[in-house]
Formats: C-alpha cells, structure tokens, sequence
C-alpha cells in the first residue's frame, strides 16, 4: 500500500494540485513553496523524517509541473488573443477567447 502512495498516488495529486495552484497563484516558485510546506508538515506529523528525501523531490516535481503549465498558459493565451481580431476587441467586450482578463 505505501509503495502506491508512494510511487502513484501522491506525484500525481502533487502534479495537479501544481496545475491549479499555478492557475491561481500564477508564480511557479510561489506554488513550489507551498507544496513544501504542506509535505513538510505531513512529514513530521504522520511519516517519519526518511519521508523528507520524498519531500524534496515532490517539491521539484511541483515546480516543474507548474512552471510547464505556466508556458502552456501563456502560450494558449497569446494565441487566443492573436485570433482575434482588433476591431472586435474595441467593439465588444463579450469575445469569448481573448477579451478575458485575468485566469
């Protein structure tokens, strides 16, 4: 069982909640820190400290994870944006791809 958690279960929950923390907090290293954080403290309150080797390469795959989405985000953004034409943006504010602002 912990071999799955290990293994499976906690570097994919590490790399989605990246993908969402990323979307809100929007700083790669901001959401690698707080991933520190909450594994430090699942560290010393239920595993022992063999689990901070775990913890440090869960903090790096955080980081990873959310800097690749931040790219993708980027990327998808500007690319929306530019299909879109500038007319339309200084006519409506209602475009459904490049008028948002924000997430």
């Amino acid at each position: 069982m912990n071999f799955l958690l290990f293994f499976f279960a906690l570097p994919i929950a590490t790399i989605l909640l990246s993908i969402v923390g990323e979307k809100i907090l929007r700083i790669p290293i901001l959401v690698a820190i707080t991933t520190f954080a909450i594994y430090v403290i699942v560290t010393f309150a239920i595993f022992s400290s063999a689990f901070l080797v775990a913890t440090i390469v869960y903090t790096i795959v955080s980081y990873l994870s959310a800097y690749i989405a931040e790219i993708f985000f980027t990327k998808n953004h500007n690319i929306e944006e530019t299909s879109c034409s500038s007319t339309q943006q200084a006519n409506s504010n209602s475009c459904n791809h490049c008028c948002r602002r924000g997430f």
